[in-house]
């Protein structure tokens, strides 16, 4: 990386940096992930997470460590329908498969060598009883015995730990109020953790890439969907395993029990968990519950700045007529936003005419990066929404750079003579703008 690019990304993630200080992240993954070559990477990049300020509560997985344990004694594994049965043989198993995995994590996490990226971080690690659990009993004939489900979280202590400014690692199972051990969906756990702590994120880390899925290429732009469309799109996707519908089912329970972002992303790619995180778009599938992470409003005198940084390019190029600071404060109320995770991506203004029943559609700029993504036709429908109730039955607007998209976009050209007579006095003959009009 050469210095300007290095500047540009460190510049780029300094707001995501500040953002997630003092947040609490749930990070659920897999036994398959821990089984992978760089899993020692993924762990690093945990530590750097904690070392920027996330409280983090790790939820790991143990399926696979399981079925070898199960295969060394000469033992079948057993499923019905998405549960493991877990009997008493089996349950030996999960007790060490799971005491072992838990072990090797605290041991990466405690690292410190000064040839790792972890060197000198000296993190404290946390485990304990903090899942209550319930047996899931018999279902379809079948007794699960030892398969349980999360009946309630320690949240309380489960703070005081973050607090102290330690990393929560929860293995999947659970205990009873009578002592009983029980073998827990690692999703499962997550899911309830980050509800029950009221967490600002849960991240599932797959083994697959959720990019990859057929799901992956209806998401719309850059990976995001709101609950609805996360609901949508799992009812109708048919080409992903057990365990990553497992991961994107729990992805939609949490965003319903009140977890803002949820996130998908696969432990394949180098550095995947800070991409996601740290990046504007990230790397995986990002389902949120926060109706505000992308939304149309009208704009504040706050949005001024957003404003020119998006239409200075424009007006440097002949695009836009120049506008000064001064002037778009005056004209701030005339302006509509679209606001992406706090930046703004697209603007409009609207100038209604009314005593001539038109209004000027104009200063319509859209972010390079979310160009062709059907932005500025919705700022154009929220316009015309606006004009209606104004009593206005015409929009013009004037262009010299993209009169074909108005023309798709159903306006007709016209001429200077058929704008309002306030607007025609001001209309620039040495630019020559296009005239174009849409009934409503």
């Amino acid at each position: 990386m050469n210095p300007a690019d290095f500047v540009a990304a460190l510049r780029a993630s300094a707001p995501y940096v500040h953002a997630h200080n003092g947040r609490v992240f749930v990070v659920a993954f897999g036994g398959e992930v821990a089984d992978r070559p760089d899993f020692d990477a993924f762990v690093y990049d945990l530590a750097l997470l904690h070392s920027l300020g996330v409280k983090l509560v790790l939820v790991h997985g143990s399926r696979p460590q399981i079925d070898r344990q199960l295969a060394f004694r000469g033992l079948e594994p057993r499923f019905s329908g998405e549960f493991r049965v877990t009997d008493l043989p089996a349950l030996e198993c999960v007790k060490a498969a799971v005491g072992s995995l838990r072990m090797d994590l605290e041991a990466r996490l405690s690292t410190s060598l000064a040839s790792t990226p972890m060197g000198g971080a000296r993190l404290k690690v946390a485990s304990g009883n903090w899942v209550t659990a319930r047996p899931v009993g018999i279902r379809n004939g079948v007794d699960f015995q030892h398969t349980g489900e999360v009946r309630r979280i320690d949240v309380d202590t489960l703070r005081g730990v973050l607090e102290q400014d330690r990393i929560a690692l929860v293995s999947p199972v659970g205990y009873s109020p009578t002592g009983e051990i029980f073998n827990l969906r690692s999703a499962d756990v997550a899911t309830a953790m980050a509800v029950a702590l009221g967490a600002d994120k849960l991240v599932l880390v797959s083994n697959s890439d959720p990019e990859t899925w057929k799901l992956a290429a209806d998401t719309g732009d850059a990976g995001q969907l709101s609950l609805a469309e996360g609901e949508r799109l799992l009812a109708a996707a048919n080409d992903i395993d057990e365990l990553d519908r497992r991961y994107l089912t729990a992805a939609l329970e949490a965003g319903r029990g009140g977890v803002k972002r949820v996130h998908l992303i696969g432990a394949a790619a180098e550095g995947a968990l800070l991409r996601e995180l740290y990046t504007r778009d990230g790397l995986g599938l990002m389902l949120y519950a926060d109706a505000h992470y992308e939304a149309v409003r009208e704009a504040s005198i706050e949005d001024v700045g957003g404003i020119l940084a998006l239409i200075q390019p424009l007006e440097d190029a002949g695009v836009l007529v120049p506008r000064s600071r001064e002037q778009l404060e005056l004209e701030i109320a005339k302006f509509d936003v679209m606001v992406r995770d706090g930046l703004v991506v697209a603007c409009c203004a609207l100038f209604p005419f009314e005593d001539n029943g038109m209004a000027e559609f104009s200063c319509v700029a859209v972010h390079p990066d979310y160009r062709r993504s059907g932005r500025a036709a919705a700022l154009l429908a929220r316009a015309e929404e606006t004009a209606r109730k104004l009593g206005i039955d015409r929009l013009f607007t004037l262009t010299t750079h993209t009169p074909h998209w108005f023309v798709e976009h159903g306006f007709k050209p016209a001429r200077p003579d058929d704008l309002p007579m306030q607007r025609r006095q001001l209309y620039n003959w040495q630019r020559n703008s296009a005239v174009l009009i849409k009934l409503l």
